[in-house]
């Protein structure tokens, strides 16, 4: 839609940038965010860091992961899942490979912010469901790129501007506004 490519616009600018990108991506559930959120990865991987997309459960976090798997299927992006329940020995696999930087982008659970998670070049973070974790838990899992790791928020829920500058200080908006024509409508149980 013009406003996911509005969203993507605003994200790869300040990819591009000098300065640490600290955005937050609100839209109604089904706008896309998930979407602009992944082909906004590209380039970072391309300049040869890593990702990492955070979800608050697992089933979510499995939904990206296979969403991400579908969408890079052609293209030479590694890309693993990590939550609590993956079994200890592919989770010894998993950060080895992540700590050599043999893989691209990691999505997971609460997981991915452990001590012993270690990436080799994590250049930019994803949170989806950005209120469902704690400002430690985010800033860690930041931290686990330095000082110059980019940082995508997403939330379904509106956050006033001056609650937002409140919570996080100097953080920039965007907002996915209207729904694919060809999306289907949201049922929540």
């Amino acid at each position: 839609t013009d406003g996911q490519k509005k969203v993507l616009n605003e994200i790869n600018s300040d990819l591009q940038s000098n300065k640490r990108m600290f955005r937050i991506l609100q839209g109604d559930v089904g706008c896309g965010k998930t979407i602009v959120s992944l082909l906004s990865i590209i380039n970072v991987i391309e300049s040869n860091y890593q990702c990492a997309l955070m979800g608050p459960t697992e089933i979510l976090s499995y939904q990206h992961f296979k969403l991400a798997k579908n969408i890079f299927r052609k293209i030479n992006i590694n890309i693993e899942f990590l939550s609590g329940n993956t079994e200890k020995k592919i989770k010894d696999e998993i950060l080895k490979k992540l700590e050599d930087g043999k893989i691209d982008l990691l999505i997971g659970t609460h997981a991915l912010f452990q001590k012993k998670i270690r990436f080799k070049n994590l250049g930019y973070v994803i949170i989806d469901e950005q209120h469902k974790f704690g400002v430690k838990q985010r800033s860690e899992l930041a931290k686990k790129g330095g000082k110059n790791c980019d940082l995508l928020l997403m939330s379904a829920t509106p956050i006033p501007r001056t609650m937002m500058m409140s919570l996080y200080g100097d953080m920039d908006i965007s907002k996915i506004i209207g729904k694919p024509l060809s999306r289907k409508t949201t049922v929540t149980l």
